[in-house]
């Protein structure tokens, strides 16, 4: 061809690499198409999930009652725990497995379905007609099974957002999810508080309608967008991933409980052999997903620096954070409200109240932060979260027992904004750094991370506590007894009791002097009796052993914290996913070659 002749078909040429920009243009316009729909629909998933995560958690007292149950009695703390914690390690065990099969088989089938699975176990709590020990049961078996349906939506809610918005606004997205699905956590505290004085099945009945009007509104709404991977279910993987896990877990859930005389179980040969036999088969787990053709998970994803970083930092702030809400709850509930003139009884849904400025933090930092990241990476935000976090928890170790509530206020707001800044921007990171076709098992590790170290930060901060409270509780517990005229017999045996009685007592709104006492309160003159068993001598004889471990909780969480904002600086720039470019190498697949390609563009 001539000059002239490629000079006239320059035009031509122009004209068509125009069409098809048009063209492709047209086709992503196309594919987001409704996707904030996707995101509504996907917020409201998870914020379901989470809700019922915590609503239990103020509603405890009420839903013992109803079953007429004693939780305080020694042979019933296993089912006290089990019905806190059971649904937790539920989502966190089974949102791997679950995003796989949503790889494979479709990733809004599999959140329909966690939907209507949420919604009838839901309806199965509500219906419990056995009472005691019986009636317990039913509730933990149903609440593990409603986790079931919440692993399925959490396991899929990222992926399905991942897919649905284009890369430079999967930060706003997610954030939006993320924040939804930590505030979720508070509302849950204040929506517990509220329906279970009226009835405690309304706790579970709650979730129905939003249940129900989620499956049918998602059924007709979302569709897929995703890659699906033509694959065949690993089960090996599978078993030793979900018997491994639930052993640590297990052995975590009974390790803060009492052994023998001593005042947790860390040491009973059965707890030590769940953590350790679970860890030996996570190690098997991955010994066997670098050996099987179709692995649940693909390890080679680890290699993928954005993704490593992004889950070790999100592991270490959920550590440092996941028990904070407990121990927040059990200082509010079992000291400063009682002094400042609340009834125990009405303590539960105080505690809830107060730590809204918690859950305001959240809503404020998340959606910004997640905006801002799409723009400039998700390593800045991160990491500066967590550097506010580190602030915050050393601010928040320096606060009396008897604190001013506008100073606490203010740290527990500083303490959300900077979680907030953290969460969404590293989510987006992680989800960003994932082959298109590994988001659901890519996002579904990330989850169980997240939820492993929940468990894991409750069984730290408990055993923290406990330590703090073990010291110099007995000895403080006898002198205040003795002096206030209990015979010197009873203030011995209630002062050697173990002092998780203490803390669950006061974590579920009972008075404890009047459940540790009892019939030794039959001897005193009731204006004794009634000073012992109010509102003031309870709170001042914890106050100082209680704050000992709660300053080694905020130390550690402080900790964590610094170490999770190191990871995260260690993310790289900002990084996101281009499958269409990856070079395949003879003989390597395309989630290997997806993986080396990101460790290579990023080393």
């Amino acid at each position: 061809m001539s000059a002239d002749e490629r000079r006239a078909s320059a035009p031509r040429r122009r004209l068509r690499a125009l069409d098809h920009d048009e063209r492709d243009a047209g086709v992503d316009k196309d594919r987001y198409r409704g996707k904030w729909l996707t995101l509504s629909n996907t917020t409201l998933g998870v914020l379901l999930v989470t809700v019922n995560s915590s609503i239990i958690l103020i509603a405890l007292p009420d839903i013992f009652r109803g079953v007429r149950l004693n939780p305080l009695t020694p042979s019933h703390s296993s089912l006290f725990l089990w019905l806190l914690m059971g649904y937790m390690v539920a989502t966190a065990v089974l949102v791997v497995s679950f995003g796989r099969l949503g790889d494979m088989f479709g990733r809004v089938k599999m959140y329909n379905l966690g939907f209507a699975v949420f919604s009838l176990f839901s309806v199965l709590l509500s219906i419990d007609w056995m009472s005691g020990v019986a009636g317990t049961m039913w509730l933990i078996v149903m609440r593990i099974l409603q986790g079931i349906g919440g692993a399925l939506l959490f396991a899929n809610s990222s992926a399905i957002l991942t897919d649905a918005f284009p890369s430079n606004q999967r930060g706003l997205a997610l954030g939006v999810n993320q924040v939804a699905g930590i505030a979720g956590s508070f509302i849950g505290l204040i929506l517990g508080g509220l329906l279970g004085p009226v009835d405690w099945r309304l706790v579970f009945l709650v979730s129905v309608p939003i249940g129900i009007a989620g499956t049918i509104w998602a059924y007709f709404n979302l569709h897929e967008k995703g890659v699906r991977t033509p694959s065949r279910i690993d089960w090996w993987g599978n078993l030793t991933f979900g018997v491994g896990l639930i052993a640590v877990l297990v052995g975590i859930t009974y390790g803060i409980q009492p052994y023998h005389g001593a005042t947790m179980g860390w040491t009973s040969p059965v707890v030590l052999g769940e953590i350790v036999g679970g860890v030996a088969i996570l190690v098997a787990f991955a010994f066997i997903e670098t050996r099987v053709a179709h692995p649940m998970f693909r390890l080679p994803l680890f290699r993928i620096r954005a993704f490593t970083a992004g889950n070790l930092a999100s592991l270490l702030a959920s550590i440092g954070r996941g028990g904070m809400m407990f121990i927040l709850i059990i200082w509010l509930q079992g000291i400063w409200l009682p002094l400042h003139g609340y009834s125990f009884s009405s303590t539960p849904l105080w505690a809830g109240i107060y730590m809204v400025p918690l859950t305001v933090g959240f809503l404020i930092a998340g959606p910004l932060s997640g905006f801002l990241s799409d723009h400039f990476g998700a390593r800045p935000f991160a990491t500066g979260g967590m550097a506010a976090a580190v602030v915050s928890f050393v601010l928040l170790d320096l606060l009396p027992a008897d604190f001013s509530y506008v100073w606490f206020a203010l740290l527990l707001l500083l303490n959300g904004l900077a979680m907030g800044l953290f969460a969404s921007p590293n989510r987006a990171g992680i989800m960003n750094s994932l082959p298109a076709s590994q988001r659901g098992a890519g996002a579904g590790m990330s989850t169980t991370f997240q939820n492993s170290a929940m468990v894991l930060s409750i069984g730290i901060f408990f055993t923290l506590i406990i330590v703090g409270l073990s010291s110099r509780l007995p000895g403080v517990l006898e002198h205040g007894l003795v002096t206030q005229g209990i015979q010197p017999a009873a203030a011995r045996r209630v002062s050697h009791l173990p002092p998780t009685g203490a803390l669950f007592a006061a974590f579920l709104g009972y008075n404890p002097m009047q459940t540790l006492l009892g019939p030794a309160l039959d001897h005193l003159s009731s204006a004794r009796a009634a000073y012992l068993t109010g509102r003031e001598f309870f709170p001042h004889l914890i106050a100082s052993p209680f704050m000992d471990g709660l300053r080694l909780a905020f130390a550690f969480s402080a900790v964590a914290c610094a170490v999770a904002g190191v990871a995260s600086w260690l993310r790289g720039g900002k990084y996101v996913h281009q499958d269409e470019v990856e070079p395949v190498s003879e003989g390597q697949s395309p989630e290997v070659a997806a993986t080396e390609a990101a460790r290579t563009s990023l080393a």
